[in-house]
């Protein structure tokens, strides 16, 4: 890793979805330990996954820095201008219609950073490109489902909670994600 690295941005392809797939993993897994038991590590794995129709909507990046020589994706995540607020194309309850900029948010959605990258500025410039697209594409606020885990980022960032949501997994063990709302104005 270099000693500061220059870390880039690009839109995701669903060419990028294998990368995706590997850094939502080891993200998973790495970053909350410590935080989520193994049991509820499952249990929320059942709503996290790829969302297509954020990279069918240019909507989601991938982060990339150059180590010796090569480009390599570090972390990804993006914004979304429909009502699914998170999880992955597989998640029940999904509402994929079009949300309105004018009176509804927009959503930060799927932040996931490698562990080996982590605490070095990646979610901050993820949630600064999210923010600027959304402003551009005429939303007032955004909203994001938030794990544990990124509660901390969220809230240095203005992000304020509004509902708590606690559901149970196939495994018996408790799901929680914090509601969060920021305005972009």
């Amino acid at each position: 890793m270099p000693a500061k690295p220059y870390f880039t941005h690009r839109t995701a392809t669903c060419d990028d979805l294998d990368t995706i797939r590997a850094i939502m993993q080891a993200s998973m897994v790495e970053m909350n330990k410590g935080v989520l038991s193994d049991e509820e590590l499952e249990a929320a794995k059942e709503t996290m996954g790829v969302d297509e129709t954020l990279i069918e909507d240019q909507t989601y990046f991938l982060i990339e820095t150059e180590v010796s020589g090569e480009k390599v994706a570090v972390a990804c995540g993006g914004w979304g201008k429909r009502r699914t607020l998170y999880g992955g194309g597989h998640t029940a309850g999904r509402d994929d219609s079009f949300s309105d900029p004018a009176t509804e948010p927009a959503r930060i959605r799927a932040m996931f950073t490698h562990p080996d990258w982590a605490r070095q500025g990646i979610g901050t410039l993820m949630l600064n490109l999210g923010e600027q697209a959304a402003r551009d594409a005429g939303y007032r606020t955004i909203e994001l489902g938030s794990t544990v885990a990124g509660i901390p980022l969220y809230e240095a960032r203005g992000y304020i909670p509004f509902h708590k949501e606690e559901t149970v997994g196939a495994n018996g063990a408790v799901k929680t994600v914090l509601y969060m709302r920021k305005s972009l104005d």
